[in-house]
C-alpha cells in the first residue's frame, strides 16, 4: 500500500467480543455503545475480535491493529482464574471471552499496543496479571453497593453515582486535568488484590480501586466505570477516548516509517 494512502487511514482498534447464546446459535458480539464511542470520540475504526483462540493465533490480529479495547459485559470472569470458587450468585460466565481477553492482554503488553479497558475490561486486565476480584462488592463490609438500579431507566442507571479521586501525577489525572471526577456505577464485582505491574489510577470514596494503569506500557489504562455512555455529550469522559485515539494514531504512524 502506498505510504501516503496508508497514513490517511484511521487506526484499527481490535474489540474483544463476548460469546452470547441467542437461541439456537452462539454469536460473537460487542455493544453498539462501545463501537460508537470508539468511532465518534476516539476517531478510530473498531474491528471485532471473535473468541476463536483454538482456531486463530491472536498475533494474526495484533500484527495488523493499532490498539485494543476491552468492553464491559454481563458475564463475569471465572473465579478459578484467581483460585476461588464461584459465588452462589445468578452470574453468567464466558470462558471463551476469558481466554481471548487474557491472551490479547498479554500480547498487547508485550508489543506495547495501546490498551483501554472498561468495567469487565478492567477486571480482565487485573486477573490476567495475577490480581483477584471481589465477587460481590456489595457484600464487603467496608465497601458501598456499586450496582445500578436495573428497574430504573438507562439514563438513570448511567447517571453520575459517586466521585473518584485520581492519583496525583497519574495518567488519568493528566488526561482529565482534575483530582476528582464524577462517574457512573454499574457493577457488582471489583478489584480485590491489584495485579502485577498495575498502578492504581483512581479510587472511589470507599477505597475501591476504580482505575489502573499498566506501568510498562506507553498507554495501558482501564476504568471500572462506563465512559462510553453518551460520550459525545460528556466532555469529561470524551477526553479519555480522545487520549486513547491519539495513542493509537501514534502507534499507527510509527508503523508507517
Amino acid at each position: 500500500m502506498n505510504k501516503i494512502i496508508k497514513e490517511s487511514l484511521k487506526p484499527l482498534v481490535g474489540v474483544v467480543c463476548d460469546v452470547q447464546h441467542i437461541a439456537p446459535h452462539d454469536f460473537h458480539a460487542a455493544g453498539d455503545k462501545y463501537l460508537r464511542a470508539l468511532s465518534q470520540s476516539a476517531d478510530v475504526i473498531p474491528v471485532l475480535i471473535p473468541a476463536l483462540l483454538d482456531d486463530q493465533d491472536i498475533q494474526q490480529w495484533l500484527s495488523r491493529l493499532d490498539g485494543i479495547f476491552l468492553t464491559g459485559a454481563y458475564s463475569m470472569i471465572d473465579p478459578a482464574h484467581y483460585k476461588e470458587e464461584k459465588a452462589d450468585k445468578a452470574y453468567e460466565y464466558d470462558a471463551r471471552r476469558d481466554k481471548t481477553a487474557f491472551a490479547t492482554i498479554h500480547s498487547a503488553i508485550e508489543s506495547d499496543i495501546p490498551l483501554l479497558g472498561v468495567c469487565r475490561g478492567l477486571q480482565d486486565i487485573n486477573v490476567a496479571l495475577g490480581g483477584s476480584l471481589h465477587q460481590a462488592v456489595q457484600e464487603q463490609p467496608s465497601l458501598n453497593d456499586h450496582r445500578e438500579d436495573k428497574s430504573a431507566t438507562l439514563a438513570m442507571q448511567y447517571a453520575p453515582a459517586h466521585s473518584v479521586q485520581l492519583t496525583a501525577a497519574g495518567k488519568l489525572h493528566s488526561i482529565y486535568g482534575s483530582e476528582h471526577i464524577q462517574v457512573n456505577s454499574l457493577h457488582s464485582q471489583g478489584i480485590n488484590t491489584v495485579g502485577n505491574g498495575l498502578v492504581v489510577e483512581a479510587q472511589a470514596e470507599d477505597g475501591l480501586v476504580e482505575a489502573v494503569r499498566v506501568e510498562s506500557m506507553t498507554f495501558g489504562l482501564a476504568v471500572q466505570w462506563h465512559p462510553e455512555w453518551k460520550v459525545t455529550e460528556n466532555k469529561t469522559q470524551k477526553l479519555l477516548f480522545e487520549a486513547f485515539g491519539d495513542a493509537c494514531r501514534a502507534r499507527q504512524l510509527a508503523g508507517t516509517k
